[in-house]
């Protein structure tokens, strides 16, 4: 069997939703749903994995208040030290009340461009890098939903086909994987 990527498009999200839960009764598995909008529940219906996103965004955060509590310490404690509002300026533990604002900023700061720059590199969303959208179209109105053939090995290309065709979809376009 060729490697195609069969892509079936959707007029109505309930149509999609309900043609995804019969395609995976039937032991078919869907690459990936392309959509103007989120999907709630699509994500379970599909198999597709829970985001590892909020560890990262954790671990940025971490790396963003270390950076803050070590840059507060050298600039302030160190390397100029400052008698500010009679505050003593020997050492970071007595100071380090006056500094949770600047601390938490910090953190945030790091945690949300971390989390933004992961998210446009995992998803291949750079400026510069190709769009992996299939159709104009999902970006308005439309709803598609890609079937890889060789993901689904298992199954006829005619009871694929039949399948398919028992979804409800407005059209469908088959490509071949190079």
């Amino acid at each position: 069997m060729a490697d195609k990527v069969i892509f079936a498009m959707y007029d109505d999200d309930d149509k999609l939703m309900d043609g995804a839960k019969h395609l995976v009764a039937n032991k078919v598995k869907v690459s990936d749903v392309y959509s103007p909008m989120p999907l709630h529940g699509i994500d379970s219906i599909i198999g597709v994995e829970p985001t590892r996103l909020a560890i990262t965004a954790f671990m940025y955060g971490l790396t963003g208040t270390m950076l803050a509590i070590i840059g507060i310490r050298y600039m302030m404690i160190i390397d100029w030290p400052m008698n500010i509002g009679g505050k003593p300026n020997f050492s970071l533990k007595e100071n380090m009340l006056s500094f949770v604002p600047i601390f938490f900023e910090f953190t945030v700061l790091c945690a949300a461009h971390g989390m933004a720059i992961t998210y446009l590199i995992r998803n291949k969303t750079l400026p510069g890098m190709p769009p992996r959208n299939p159709d104009p179209r999902t970006t308005d109105d439309k709803f598609v939903m890609e079937i890889k053939t060789s993901d689904n090995a298992h199954v006829s290309e005619k009871d694929l086909s039949k399948l398919i065709k028992d979804t409800g979809f407005i059209e469908i376009e088959e490509k071949s994987i190079l």
